[in-house]
């Protein structure tokens, strides 16, 4: 069985970076809620346990706690920010507000003879983010950091695999962070790095062959990768019981279908079906504006239009058709509020916009997967690096990236711009530099202009390149300069109704990388 690592989340918007990090190392997680029990904890079988960070103070009335009685266990136990301090708190230490607030780049003055920090310098830049302080560690815990913030910046324990740090190992801000965390995963924890691409489609076609038996199952390519792959590995897994289809929404970039009939069809050689229901979908979406109401319509009629494919399917093959696959992935699940102690910051298609009477039951087998995992799976299933590295596409299309109703004709000026933009983009070699780069069409605005000799009164598009890792944070892409003038004066010269281009340079967060 596979070892596993148990992020308990305290509400930090890090906290499923930090699962992603122990996965990078080599060892499988998973995010629990704060409000797990011992006995619930402890049936889990975790070979270590991290306390994520969280946004409140150990002294508020509400803070998030847990059942400190998880210490008895002896499981390896890391803690850190918040977790950190409730570690602190729970075993004796003493957490005070120091008034010192630490935010950002911190220097950190480390012991380096001890255990997570050993053979690293003695003074590294973290990320910080706190108030309160450690200001004593708990008995037969000694101090191995420092800060001017932090009286207490890292501790561990003489008599148990135990350890904590006041700062961020999980983000890229903090130098040695990966180093960090892995020295507890190794070195406290004692775990071997055996969670690899192999074991994860080994895993996962176990999974799926369980649930899904001789039923018959469906799935629906979007064209992107997340699809792809939970395509693939459903054939991997059953074989000749799955049949793609291919729901044209209409609200596709210039291009995409053919991908999906091409290139997909010929890697895998899957059985595919089409359903061309633009005009199913522009119809539902008649006079909508809110972002919300667009991804539940969207969410409705793609499994409505699935229920439609599935019973063509089945009265061919004169059987029933019970699974259903969609490519929903661990980012997509956070960002719906399924996350312990997380908000929606917005409902995924596949995830919070389903219709309560769906007749078939979903097979997800990147549910718990991030990006660059879901990609090194693909590149392992042979899928070839048109579609493996293909940049994040959103289940509701460009409906998301209008801002405003969704017509034909708003599809049109948006498909134009979108498609200079990724041109000019492959023309630079850029592509695999950046994240994703949505264009974004502002429908509801006009601004003035001038074109030859005439004023005009046109749309404003938006570009919106970012770079990230994973999508739960995000900053956006410093593109060279003679690139983004190159897009803009062609999108102006050969998209009569876009009279203005201008750029985002917001990050996540505050921003999200789509505008709906």
């Amino acid at each position: 069985m596979e070892q596993t690592v148990l992020v308990i989340d305290f509400g930090a918007q890090y906290a499923q970076l930090i699962a992603r990090r122990v996965r990078e190392a080599g060892i499988y997680s998973e995010l629990v809620p704060h409000t797990i029990s011992r006995a619930e904890l402890e049936a889990k079988k975790p070979a270590a346990i991290i306390l994520s960070g969280g946004p409140s103070s150990v002294y508020q009335e509400n803070a998030p706690t847990f059942d400190a009685e998880i210490f008895e266990s002896e499981i390896p136990t890391f803690g850190i920010c918040y977790g950190f301090q409730a570690m602190a708190q729970a075993l004796g230490g003493v957490v005070t507000n120091t008034k010192e607030r630490e935010y950002g780049a911190t220097l950190l003055n480390v012991e380096v003879k001890s255990k997570l920090f050993e053979s690293l310098d003695p003074q590294q830049e973290v990320w910080m983010s706190h108030g309160d302080a450690v200001t004593k560690a708990p008995t037969d815990f000694v101090v191995t950091a420092t800060s001017a913030g932090a009286p207490v910046a890292a501790f561990e324990s003489n008599l148990k695999p135990f350890a904590g740090v006041q700062f961020h190992p999980e983000v890229l801000h903090t130098t040695n962070g990966q180093k960090v965390l892995e020295k507890f995963l190794y070195e406290i924890a004692k775990l071997k790095p055996t969670w690899t691409a192999s074991n994860i489609i080994e895993d996962l076609v176990v999974k799926i062959k369980n649930q899904v038996g001789s039923e018959q199952v469906i799935c629906g390519l979007s064209g992107g990768v997340d699809s792809a792959v939970a395509a693939a590995l459903v054939q991997k897994a059953v074989g000749e019981q799955l049949t793609c289809v291919f729901i044209d929404h209409g609200l596709l970039r210039e291009g995409e279908r053919a991908q999906v009939e091409n290139d997909f069809v010929k890697a895998t050689k899957v059985k595919l079906v089409v359903k061309d229901e633009a005009k199913r979908f522009l119809t539902a979406l008649k006079g909508t504006k809110d972002p919300e109401e667009k991804r539940k319509i969207i969410g409705r009629e793609f499994i409505r239009s699935f229920e439609d494919a599935a019973s063509e399917i089945r009265e061919k093959s004169a059987g029933e058709i019970k699974f259903l696959v969609q490519g929903t992935l661990y980012p997509d699940v956070v960002e719906s509020g399924h996350g312990a102690g997380t908000a929606t910051i917005k409902s995924h298609h596949n995830v919070g916009g389903l219709p309560k009477d769906l007749k078939f039951e979903l097979v997800e087998p990147l549910r718990t997967l991030f990006k660059d995992e879901v990609r090194k799976v693909g590149k392992l299933l042979g899928l070839p690096n048109e579609i493996v590295e293909r940049h994040p596409f959103p289940g509701p299309g460009l409906a998301i990236r209008i801002v405003g109703e969704v017509t034909e004709k708003n599809l049109e000026i948006l498909r134009a711009a979108d498609l200079i933009a990724r041109e000019e983009l492959t023309k630079a070699e850029l592509n695999q530099s950046i994240w994703q780069f949505p264009v974004v069409l502002l429908a509801e605005v006009r601004s003035v202009g001038v074109q030859g000799d005439g004023r005009t009164y046109g749309h404003p598009i938006v570009l919106r390149p970012v770079s990230s890792e994973d999508a739960m944070t995000a900053d956006w892409s410093r593109l060279p300069y003679d690139l983004l003038a190159k897009i803009s004066n062609r999108i102006t010269n050969e998209v009569a109704e876009i009279n203005r281009v201008t750029l985002d340079i917001t990050s996540k967060p505050p921003g999200t990388i789509e505008w709906e």
